[in-house]
């Protein structure tokens, strides 16, 4: 028997009177966790349910490591050509021109200089919501340009990695850059200027096998997908099965490729420590 009775039939909503929900209010975490998404911004962009980090771009990056938020962008106006006039789905200018409009990026990386904790550094920090942050001439030549300013000016170096590898359609032009700025790290290291590399989310590729892993101390942070291939790959091609966490930054920590893993909230504080410790300058 039921509890209780509808009092009146047939009652219907006008579709004009319906409140949607808007898009963005709300952020789910892998794990399930809904989050607010304000207090997520809040919170850097970390899960306060989980710690969960969610993918952020230069722009977050910026805020979080230059002191107010302050600092000057070098070859902000760089953009990638089309030499091989590649088509694969679409024409690789259009693809271009897309995702310039898109992302309001000129490509997958940018180049700040300015002040941390009171003192200067160069940083270059990939987005991959340009092309999966793949990286082409125009990476690697603002990545090297970014290098040579900081030699010039006797500045920390800090590269933030966040790439899916070489991008495909520069061909062998992309591939160039993995010799490029090995190189020019090594000149950074005969100037004997710190160069702190921090992995985050996903660090793949040719970006794993050239700078983002020369870093005179190189930090993650939690739970960031570290690798060359990825596991699909690895596993088709070995034809075994994979441990548990392969490829994840706390399995790379245990396994000796990185130095220390270092949640986001304490980047600026961590990055600064690392830096003043090469130095041997007092600790900010």
């Amino acid at each position: 028997m039921a509890w209780f009775k509808r009092k009146e039939k047939g009652i219907t909503t006008a579709t004009e009177d319906k409140m949607d929900i808007p898009k963005g209010l709300w952020y789910k975490s892998p794990t399930g966790k809904i989050i607010d998404a304000d207090e997520l911004a809040r919170n850097l962009f970390v899960s306060p349910e989980d710690g969960f980090h969610v993918r952020i771009g230069s722009t977050e990056y910026f805020q979080i490591l230059f002191d107010n938020n302050e600092f000057v962008e070098l070859d902000k106006n760089m953009t990638s050509k089309d030499p091989l006039h590649f088509v694969d789905t679409k024409k690789y200018a259009d693809r271009l021109k897309d995702v310039m409009e898109k992302t309001k990026l000129k490509d997958a990386v940018r180049t700040g200089v300015g002040k941390s904790k009171g003192k200067d550094l160069v940083i270059c920090c990939m987005d991959f919501a340009f092309i999966g942050g793949s990286m082409g001439a125009v990476v690697g030549e603002k990545i090297a340009r970014g290098i040579d300013h900081a030699i010039k000016n006797k500045l920390p170096f800090v590269m933030i990695s966040k790439s899916g590898g070489a991008r495909m359609m520069e061909a062998a032009y992309s591939l160039m850059q993995l010799a490029k700025t090995s190189v020019k790290l090594a000149q950074l290291a005969e100037a004997k200027l710190p160069y702190i590399s921090l992995c985050t989310d996903p660090t793949t590729g040719g970006t794993t096998a050239s700078y983002a892993m020369l870093g005179d101390i190189n930090i993650s942070e939690p739970g960031a997908l570290i690798g060359f291939a990825g596991p699909r790959v690895v596993r088709d091609t070995t034809g075994k099965d994979l441990p548990e966490g392969f490829q994840t930054a706390e399995f790379l920590l245990e396994h000796g490729f990185l130095d220390f893993i270092t949640p986001r909230k304490e980047l600026k504080d961590k990055i600064n420590l690392y830096i003043d410790l090469i130095q041997n300058n007092d600790i900010r």
